[in-house]
C-alpha cells in the first residue's frame, strides 16, 4: 500500500469519525433538551402539589379529594424522578461514547497529519534529487 493510498484511507476514516462525532453531539444536545424537559414537569409538579393548599381546612369530601389529588401528583412527580434518573444514566453513556469518539477522531487526525508530514518529507527528497541530478547534467554538460 502506498503512502498516498494510506492517506487517503486515513482522511476516509477521520472523516468518517468527525460524522460519528457530529451525529454524537446532536444526540447529547437532544438528551439534554429532554432532561430540560423533565426538570421543567418536575418543577410544576412541585408547584402544583405546594398550590393545591392544605386539605385540612376543607369540608370531608374535599378534603379527601384534595388529599387524592395530591397522592396522584407526588406519584407522578416520583415517576418522573425516577425517568429522569435513567434518562440521566442513559445520558452519562452517551457522554463517554461522545468522548471515545472524539478521542479516537483525535488520535486518527494526529496520526493522518503525521503520515501527511511523511509524505511531504519524501516528495521534497524526490524533488531534491531530481534538481540535483539536472543541476549535475547541467554541470558536466558544461565541462564539454
Amino acid at each position: 500500500m502506498t503512502i498516498k493510498n494510506t492517506i487517503d484511507s486515513l482522511d476516509t476514516l477521520v472523516r468518517l469519525r468527525s460524522t460519528k462525532v457530529d451525529r454524537l453531539q446532536a444526540d447529547m444536545a437532544a438528551q439534554q433538551a429532554t432532561r430540560a424537559r423533565y426538570q421543567a414537569n418536575l418543577a410544576r409538579l412541585d408547584g402544583l402539589t405546594s398550590g393545591s393548599g392544605a386539605s385540612g381546612a376543607l369540608p370531608l369530601a374535599l378534603a379527601l379529594n384534595c388529599g387524592q389529588y395530591k397522592l396522584a401528583v407526588i406519584a407522578l412527580a416520583d415517576n418522573h424522578r425516577t425517568d429522569l434518573s435513567l434518562h440521566e444514566a442513559t445520558m452519562a453513556v452517551s457522554q463517554r461514547a461522545l468522548n471515545d469518539a472524539w478521542s479516537e477522531r483525535q488520535l486518527l487526525g494526529q496520526v493522518l497529519e503525521q503520515k501527511k508530514g511523511v509524505a511531504a518529507l519524501a516528495q521534497n527528497r524526490v524533488e531534491r534529487k531530481r534538481e540535483d541530478e539536472l543541476a549535475t547534467q547541467s554541470w558536466l554538460a558544461g565541462r564539454k
